[in-house]
């Protein structure tokens, strides 16, 4: 998870959940968006290349992947299913049903989510809020939580957006705990033990989006960030306590995951929501969030990608259901000023600073584009377009010297160069 960030970059070593070639959870080993992995800035004619190729069931989810595996969470047959994958081969290793998926025709049918890897553990949490940990090497169940029943969050799931479709935030994991929003009322945000699966601490009536909780160091002090139907909610991991909030008007569930930059918090969400900075100020044991600029309407929205953020600068697909045409944009995060826009690449899609100097961006239809983090214009250093097909709606991630993407059928391995 993500160590302190400064501003000479966010690339920083896992505090124990994996090694730095790894992309061990959602946005990667600090959660953040970024690696310590580099890409290859020039390619042949016909992209990277291709070291295997994977059948896969509808998902909206991306890879994870550590110890030599990758993992990657599915429909198959009616159900949620997580499945390992051999990184150097493709080859299937094993396959571990959770619950039972979700089909609805605006969105898609699959799960939503990205397991999130610990060493010989796995935690996957499903769209109707089932979150179990699987042994990594087979696939063996050692526990399971139906946190609908267990955490009183049934009603999170009749909430506006989950009940049509269903819950997408990942599971995050930060030193001896896992983070999720979907319990019930005075339980909204959970503090679940990784070995055992017991609720540490439970508190609040925060209602779920599609954001994943965020682990973040500010003014030295380590915290969890939420972002819910309420806004940004910041809390200690161990016991839960509130530190700080930051009220943010919602619309349906669909979000980005909170940035932090320093001691600055960005949060995006669609459907004219838009998006908005706060800065987090500390005087003793107090924490305070003030807003620094907001910016209302789609045109700075993240429709349900997550920009990353690069000495002071987001890199993310900015706007609201232009499929195929919304634009790659650089905004400072301190002011929300544009600095460069560049479109054609769809509001599905995501960003992943690879090394320090580029960052990764697949399109909702499926080009791969390597591109200078550079605030001052839009360089473009190479595209391909490994795969066919439409909704791109996950990241491609780099781990292990590796690219792996991702369409509704098929998982795909490329080499990711030097």
């Amino acid at each position: 998870m993500s160590k302190r960030l400064t501003s000479v970059m966010i690339l920083a070593l896992s505090a124990g959940i994996a090694g730095a070639s790894d992309w061990p959870q959602y946005r990667g080993p600090n959660h953040d968006g970024s690696t310590a992995e580099t890409v290859a800035t020039t390619w042949p004619k016909e992209g990277p290349k291709m070291l295997w190729k994977a059948p896969i069931g509808e998902s909206f989810g991306s890879f994870a992947v550590a110890g030599g595996k990758a993992f990657i969470f599915i429909e198959r047959g009616g159900d949620e299913v997580c499945v390992a994958f051999d990184e150097k081969s493709g080859k299937e290793l094993w396959a571990t049903p959770i619950d039972k998926t979700i089909f609805e025709k605006q969105g898609g049918n699959g799960p939503r989510t990205t397991p999130t890897i610990d060493g010989e553990h796995v935690y996957v949490l499903g769209t109707y809020l089932k979150l179990a940990c699987l042994n990594a090497a087979d696939g063996k169940e050692v526990w399971k939580k139906d946190l609908a029943k267990e955490a009183g969050g049934t009603a999170q799931l009749a909430t506006a957006g989950i009940s049509a479709w269903g819950s997408a935030a990942s599971p995050t994991l930060d030193g001896n705990l896992i983070f999720v929003n979907g319990g019930g009322k005075g339980e909204g945000l959970l503090g679940i033990d990784k070995k055992s699966g017991n609720i540490v601490w439970k508190g609040t009536d925060e209602l779920l989006t599609h954001a994943s909780a965020v682990p973040a160091t500010i003014h030295d002090v380590r915290q969890i960030i939420f972002f819910t139907k309420s806004g940004l909610v910041s809390v200690v991991p161990e016991t839960g306590k509130e530190l700080w909030r930051f009220a943010h008007k919602w619309a349906v569930s669909t979000a980005s995951d909170p940035i932090v930059y320093k001691d600055i918090v960005y949060c995006s969400a669609g459907y004219g929501v838009g998006s908005a900075a706060c800065r987090i100020t500390k005087e003793g044991n107090a924490f305070k969030a003030t807003g620094l600029w907001q910016t209302p309407g789609n045109e700075l929205a993240n429709h349900w990608t997550t920009p990353v953020c690069k000495d002071g600068y987001l890199y993310g697909i900015f706007g609201f259901k232009q499929f195929g045409t919304a634009p790659l944009k650089c905004i400072e995060i301190a002011t929300g000023k544009e600095m460069w826009s560049k479109p054609g690449f769809g509001s599905g899609g995501g960003t992943v600073l690879v090394g320090g100097d580029h960052i990764l961006v697949q399109g909702d239809q499926g080009p791969l584009v390597l591109v200078e983090a550079n605030p001052k214009e839009y360089v473009e250093k190479a595209r391909a377009q490994p795969l066919g097909g439409n909704k791109f709606w996950t990241m491609a991630v780099v781990a292990d010297g590796k690219i792996f993407a991702r369409n509704l059928k098929e998982g795909i391995c490329l080499d990711a160069g030097k």
